[in-house]
This record gives C-alpha cells, sequence and structure tokens, in this order.
C-alpha cells in the first residue's frame, strides 16, 4: 500500500505477520493501520525501523495497538518514550 510519504508492507512467517510502516505516519493513517492489523490479527509485529516522522495521534494509536497484542521492533528511542509518555497521560484522565 502507498499512498504520498508513507508505505505499508507486510510480511507473513507462519502465524506471524510482521507490519512494516516506512515513511511519514500521521493520525490520517491511523484507520489503515487499524485495517491492516484487523486483517493479521492484533498480535502483529510492528516494524518501525523506516518510520521518518509521526504525529500524537498516530503515536497514541501506536500505543493502543501494544496493549492490544502487537509487538513494536525497531523503534527509535525517542518514539518509544513518547509512547510511554503518552500512555501514562492516558492513565490519568
Amino acid at each position: 500500500m502507498r499512498r504520498g510519504h508513507l508505505r505499508i508492507e507486510t510480511e507473513s512467517r507462519g502465524r506471524r505477520t510482521t507490519i512494516r510502516l516506512i515513511g511519514h505516519f500521521q493520525s490520517e493513517h491511523v484507520e489503515e493501520l487499524a485495517r491492516q492489523i484487523q486483517r493479521h490479527g492484533p498480535k502483529v509485529v510492528l516494524d518501525l525501523k523506516e518510520l521518518t516522522m509521526v504525529d500524537v495521534g498516530f503515536v497514541r494509536s501506536l500505543g493502543a495497538c501494544e496493549l492490544a497484542g502487537a509487538k513494536i521492533v525497531n523503534c527509535s528511542q525517542y518514539v518509544r518514550e513518547w509512547i510511554d509518555r503518552e500512555g501514562e497521560f492516558g492513565e490519568i484522565s
């Protein structure tokens, strides 16, 4: 799947599917990611190695994916800390 500055690639091996997120992901792309996860099951691996830009809405969706059972790999320290921070704020409200 390709739209502008983003790409989603999937690779399945046995029962495990890796969803590779490439490029600039923003809130407007959350629905597409949700469709991909629904298609492959909540226990997917989200590979963020080639993720170059995100916004707060997308970071929140990554945290929700993780809570639902997705495994996040190759995540930059900055994005990992942001996901964790957003999760902490979500618990307060």
